[in-house]
């Protein structure tokens, strides 16, 4: 669904409930005739409707027949009293607030039925200034509650619908993905200034370790898929977090965190790019079991996975970046021996440094010149 006809009905939703108060209905529940009458006049003064009950049980009765956008009801009743009507009202009508009346012997109860789900409590004999500030209170409560939880429907409808456009988008591609999933790439590399052709060159570095492992035609398929979207996940996290020039806080590196998980869910469901799917989700892990966001360890991860943890660091430390300039092959080298059995899986360390440099030098070059 165009995401600009979610957002126009529910701004039409918003203004249609801020405008029919009269139609909103009050459910007045009291075993005295007389409280019952004194709560229809506050309650009808306001503008809005009601109904009465004289107990719990029948009160039930009028919750199933009608729509009430809150309960008045009396602690102390025959029948079924307040207690018992606002356990069911919480378990079956959640989004409707409840305020309890109760003498004032029974102060402690009301006190006690606010953590049991009522919204508010007054006490006999009542003020009514007091009363109708507190319905009202409650109401607008209630309002933005079903604000904030219709925008985040809109919301969610929002994501689905690009996430399904997406998908879409990627079913189309599989005759001839290669390039267009590279264009994608490009431009999500593009969107972190400093990382432009990362996903291509970390593609094809790890193509080069992968078939000195003589790793099956086939599955050098779905490791280049995998390394080639293992960032595509960044495109669900917010750009204030992605590009910030400082230090990210705690709960930023949370949500930065989140992007193996946000990957894999995009290209799950998508047939040819199942297996580049698993790579997206392990390419944070490390060897040692200290990764994310599953934790594993050694075989637990990927072979795809494992070859791209090692290429990876090794374009992040040769690529420039805002704050330093690319390190030298030699530099990136120690580094990856330093972490080997770690951070890395050994047996891929040993492959990687059997490469001459040359050959990384020649395959960045050909990235770059694409």
């Amino acid at each position: 669904m165009d995401t600009t006809i979610l957002k126009d009905r529910f701004v039409e939703n918003m203004r249609w409930d801020t405008n029919h108060r009269k139609e909103q209905r009050i459910l007045i529940v009291d075993d005295e005739p007389m409280i019952r009458n004194i709560l229809k006049i506050v309650v009808e003064a306001e503008g809005f409707k009601s109904d009465m009950a004289q107990n719990g049980k029948e009160a039930l009765e009028r919750l199933q027949a009608n729509h009430y956008q809150m309960v008045l009801t009396d602690m102390r009743m025959p029948v079924m009293d307040g207690l018992c009507l606002l356990q069911h009202v919480k378990a079956n009508y959640e989004d409707t607030p409840v305020i309890m009346i109760t003498a004032v012997s029974d102060a402690n109860s009301a006190i006690d039925a606010l953590s049991s789900g009522a919204c508010d409590y007054v006490i006999k004999p009542f003020n009514v200034s007091e009363l109708r500030n507190k319905i009202l209170s409650a109401l607008e409560r209630r309002k933005l509650i079903l604000e904030n939880k219709q925008y985040q429907r809109f919301l969610e409808e929002r994501v689905q619908a690009q996430t399904a456009d997406l998908r879409h988008a990627l079913n189309s591609l599989e005759n001839a993905y290669s390039h267009t999933l590279e264009a994608l790439i490009t431009a999500l590399d593009a969107r972190e200034h400093e990382t432009q052709r990362h996903s291509k060159r970390v593609s094809e570095y790890t193509l080069i370790i992968a078939r000195e492992l003589n790793v099956p035609e086939g599955d050098l398929v779905d490791i280049d898929r995998g390394s080639l979207l293992h960032d595509i996940g960044k495109i669900g996290i917010s750009d204030n977090i992605l590009l910030k020039p400082t230090r990210l806080t705690e709960e930023e590196w949370i949500e930065i965190r989140k992007h193996p998980g946000i990957g894999c869910h995009i290209l799950k469901g998508i047939d040819f790019l199942e297996e580049a799917a698993k790579l997206v989700l392990q390419h944070h892990e490390k060897y040692d079991g200290t990764g994310y966001p599953q934790g594993l360890a050694r075989e637990e991860i990927l072979l795809g996975a494992r070859i791209f943890a090692v290429v990876d660091t090794f374009d992040a430390m040769t690529s420039d970046r805002p704050y330093r300039k690319a390190l030298s092959y030699r530099i990136a080298r120690e580094e990856i021996i330093r972490f080997s059995g770690r951070q890395f899986d050994p047996r891929i360390v040993q492959i990687f440094l059997k490469i001459p440099e040359e050959k990384w030098l020649e395959t960045r070059a050909a990235v770059q010149a694409l």
